[in-house]
């Protein structure tokens, strides 16, 4: 039978030999010499014996091993050649006892290119053989920042940890997320046990991909992977049976093909306020009454962020007694969170909120479970079309504040409270170093962490005897506490002197009008992922002052106030320094809102650093998963 295997993948080169030219791409096999940077730009290293992925093996190491093979590493030479005779007896050896003796090929930026053992790869290749043992020796390029450089350098950290050759990325970190995904921590060698589990996972995960069309999409199975196990945990999937899996790959599918596109992302800054005249009321199609679910992780009594929304919650209810009802659920954690989601569909909400970042995953799978239900989820920097996520620009009111403790500051000395390296947080303590250095060029903002472990925050204000302190932005009811806001101690008590304020149930209200008047449907007519970031100038953020201020001081706040909300001035304008340089250097620049979003760096008058995430408690864990910071650089 070899001679005949010969025939059909003679056929098969052939055919892909042709369809090539046709497209007007090169026929035979790719050559590394041909692709090889100047030899002073690249270095080389041996790997030693490798178990190489066969399809991962995509040309020769020189240009005359290539003309007897197609693109597709099948045979296009006669079948009465030499050629022919050899290749037909590697199938015979293949077939009766395997092929065991090792190839030798050279890996550059994650392909193989061989140099000896071509007719034993075709073999393989035409039995589908997986895999094939061989000599590797790596050709690494100098860095450059190209994309494709860099995630090959991604690969290179990760493949010191895992040895995992058969994985591929086609955006920057996703190599870092895998790791984390699968429950290891960034410098974490695998385990032989562990890399089995992955392998079976993962071969699993690619059948079910590739029996779906997979390889038509646009993104690399790598990429459907990693979104797959984000999506629904790796070690929930480890225990999932093979047609269970494949189900809920099939599940997911609108998932995967949505990798592919652009991350393109509709930011809403402002509420739209021109009307659709698709509805008068609600949905054509839905309940003549809305139905709402707020899921909190802790309770109102206990968490002034749970009570913040607790209060827009019952805004809502007041607002709209007639058109909407609620329930909330609270003490729910990231182990009880896909239970509440499904509880509070089955309780007939048409509408959700889950209102932490750490509930963005189990979000979006009870979204596409339920794709009937709208669900939004409050974080920053997560974007994605089955859900939409809102946050608040509290930076602006941040701002404000630092002016305000600037100008209170007699010793220039102000102490920031923060409770975690956030998304959003870090743009709120740099706002305030701004606004106080606006006022006062001389004030100094010692940065302190509330997370930290063996931190004594008592300890440290009476070390920094700070003139000003800006603490949690409010408290709940029951704790009767006057440690919020920006306060100043005075015969040993705190002295309140303003309050940045997020009104909730603005927020809310103002987001269930576009169901009403028919611009939240109009909008699901949007492919891109839709992020409401709404501030001072919708009425969202605020900041009350005291009585305890100076007259002077509150004009200049309301003067700000007014510039912020009517788009006169951004905080993050002109020129802008962090603790290591120059940030911005254009006075005409404005930071966008993504650069806002995502910053990593302090401001020059901001005395402290962003901890790393093993300098945290174990509280911190499950938020800082989903918002953290991907990159400390303590600028």
């Amino acid at each position: 039978m070899s001679i005949e295997d010969y025939k059909k993948a003679y056929k098969s080169g052939k055919k892909d030999y042709q369809n090539r030219m046709m497209r007007g791409e090169r026929p035979t096999l790719q050559v590394l010499e041909n692709i090889l940077p100047p030899k002073d730009s690249y270095s080389m290293v041996s790997l030693g014996l490798v178990q190489i992925p066969i399809e991962q093996i995509v040309g020769t190491r020189y240009e005359g091993r290539s003309s007897a093979f197609s693109g597709n590493y099948m045979p296009i030479l006669g079948e009465n050649t030499e050629f022919a005779r050899k290749w037909a007896g590697l199938s015979t050896a293949l077939e009766e006892e395997g092929i065991r003796d090792p190839i030798k090929v050279y890996e550059y930026m994650n392909k193989f290119y061989v140099e000896e053992g071509n007719k034993r790869v075709s073999v393989m290749k035409y039995f589908e053989s997986i895999s094939i043992p061989g000599n590797v020796t790596r050709i690494i390029p100098k860095r450059t920042d190209e994309l494709e450089n860099k995630i090959y350098y991604e690969f290179l950290d990760f493949y010191k940890l895992s040895k995992i050759n058969y994985i591929w990325f086609s955006k920057e970190g996703n190599f870092v997320k895998l790791q984390k995904a699968v429950g290891k921590q960034p410098e974490e060698v695998w385990t032989d046990d562990e890399l089995m589990d992955f392998s079976s996972m993962y071969s699993r995960f690619l059948a079910a991909y590739r029996a779906n069309g997979g390889d038509k999409l646009k993104n690399t199975p790598g990429d459907a992977f990693l979104a797959f196990i984000t999506l629904y945990g790796y070690k929930a999937l480890n225990d999932t049976t093979a047609a269970d899996l494949s189900k809920l790959v099939e599940k997911s599918w609108e998932e995967f093909k949505l990798l592919g596109e652009d991350e393109e992302i509709d930011l809403k800054m402002d509420p739209t306020t021109e009307k659709k005249p698709l509805l008068s009321r609600l949905l054509s199609s839905g309940p003549s009454k809305l139905k709402i679910g707020f899921i909190y992780t802790k309770t109102a009594v206990s968490s002034a962020w749970t009570y913040a929304h607790e209060l827009g919650r019952l805004h809502l209810e007041q607002t709209f007694p007639d058109e909407v009802s609620t329930l909330c659920f609270d003490n729910v954690t990231v182990d009880t969170i896909d239970e509440c989601l499904q509880k509070a569909v089955d309780e007939g909400c048409n509408l959700i909120f889950t209102t932490t970042p750490s509930f963005a995953a189990a979000s979006v799978k009870a979204a596409i479970a339920n794709p009937g239900v709208r669900i939004l989820n409050c974080s920053l920097n997560t974007s994605h079309r089955y859900i939409r996520t809102y946050y608040a620009r509290m930076h602006e009111a941040k701002f404000l504040m630092g002016a305000i403790a600037g100008a209170m500051a007699e010793n220039n000395k102000l102490l920031y409270i923060e409770d975690y390296p956030l998304f959003g947080s870090i743009a709120n303590i740099n706002a305030f170093a701004l606004g106080a250095k606006m006022i006062n060029p001389r004030a100094q903002i010692y940065l302190e962490w509330s997370s930290m472990k063996d931190i004594d925050i008592s300890e440290r204000i009476r070390q920094i005897d700070p003139a000003c302190i800006s603490g949690k932005d409010m408290v709940t009811p029951e704790e009767a506490s006057r440690y919020f806001g920006i306060y100043h101690m005075a015969g040993g008590q705190p002295r309140n002197l303003a309050m940045p304020l997020c009104h909730w149930g603005k927020f809310y209200e103002k987001l269930i009008r576009t169901i009403m008047d028919g611009t939240w449907k109009y909008d699901d007519t949007s492919s891109k992922a839709i992020n409401y970031w709404w501030g001072m100038s919708s009425g969202v953020v605020d900041v009350v002052c005291s009585q305890n201020l100076p007259i002077g001081t509150k004009r200049l706040v309301d003067l700000l106030k007014h510039t912020i909300s009517a788009g006169e001035f951004n905080p993050f304008s002109g020129i802008i320094y962090s603790q290591t340089g120059i940030i911005k250097g254009d006075p005409g620049h404005t930071l966008s809102p993504e650069e806002i979003m995502t910053m990593d760096w302090l401001a020059e008058n901001i005395i402290g650093s962003i901890p790393q995430a093993t300098q945290l408690t174990e509280h911190a864990k499950p938020v800082l998963s989903q918002q953290g910071l991907t990159s400390v650089k303590n600028d």
